[in-house]
């Protein structure tokens, strides 16, 4: 978790300055265009056709404010990096549970528990770490075996559900970092008319428009990282079902296991 806050860090760092020099480009050159442009080039409204959306969405970032920005960006950041994380532990954690059952099947069949083990020591994933801790406990009984499947998958659930946590906090806390950015930037947005003296439909306008981007920013990485959130529940869920019908299986295998080796 340190490593990936350092490297959120580093790149938010990366995306502020680098917005930042955008930014500076992109007055240059609107100044530009502004003294060349004679009157009957533009008529007065604003020319968006063109502009890069990398370029757009930097110039709201900065547009919103760095103060308020920033921190829902880091919020995307770490959390996508854990939704990286989470999903290629999962998708490895997968296996062929059918596949896994009659190799270990096979195995006692063949060469008993020893060669079972062996199998479940060579397959990845938490259902062969399920199996592999039921067959090390097979000389106490089968009543300890399944305790032992059961204890040990709720070890292996902890595991899976290990940085779920952090995701649902930035889900929380980016939406209310944004409006938390947006009263403030509303409260400085009547500071402003209350120094002018006057409304001016372009002050509030404008005032208003950059506080909401706060919230906006706030809801676009929380709608993000639920969606990722989700995908990450939904595989979970299917993995502790395998894991729940595999160990079933175990237990049955077990039994026959044993019904046949007390009749030799």
């Amino acid at each position: 978790m340190k490593k990936l806050f350092l490297l959120a860090l580093l790149v938010l760092g990366a995306a502020v300055a680098d917005a930042q020099t955008i930014d500076t480009a992109a007055v240059t050159d609107d100044e530009t265009v502004t003294l060349d442009a004679s009157p009957t080039a533009f008529d007065g409204e604003a020319v968006t056709s063109g502009v890069p959306l990398h370029r757009a969405i930097k110039q709201k970032f900065l547009e919103g404010g760095v103060v308020w920005m920033a921190p829902i960006l880091l919020c995307l950041i770490i959390g996508l990096a854990i939704v990286i994380e989470r999903a290629l532990y999962l998708n490895l954690s997968a296996v062929n549970c059918r596949r896994l059952i009659e190799d270990v099947e096979q195995a006692l069949d063949t060469g008993g528990v020893e060669a079972a083990k062996e199998v479940c020591r060579n397959t990845r994933g938490p259902v062969a770490s399920i199996f592999y801790q039921g067959l090390e406990r097979y000389g106490e009984g089968l009543e300890v075996v399944e305790k032992s499947v059961v204890s040990y998958g709720s070890v292996q659930m902890g595991l899976m559900e290990s940085g779920l946590n952090w995701i649902a906090l930035f889900i929380a806390l980016a939406p209310m970092l944004g409006f938390l950015g947006t009263v403030v930037g509303m409260v400085e947005a009547f500071d402003a008319i209350q120094l002018a003296g006057d409304i001016s439909p372009a002050l509030v306008a404008g005032g208003i428009k950059v506080a909401l981007l706060t919230t906006l920013a706030g809801l676009v990485v929380a709608i993000i990282l639920q969606m990722f959130y989700s995908y990450i529940v939904s595989k979970i869920d299917s993995l502790v079902l395998a894991m729940e019908d595999s160990s079933i299986s175990l237990i049955d295998i077990l039994i026959r296991f044993g019904k046949r080796d007390a009749a030799r």
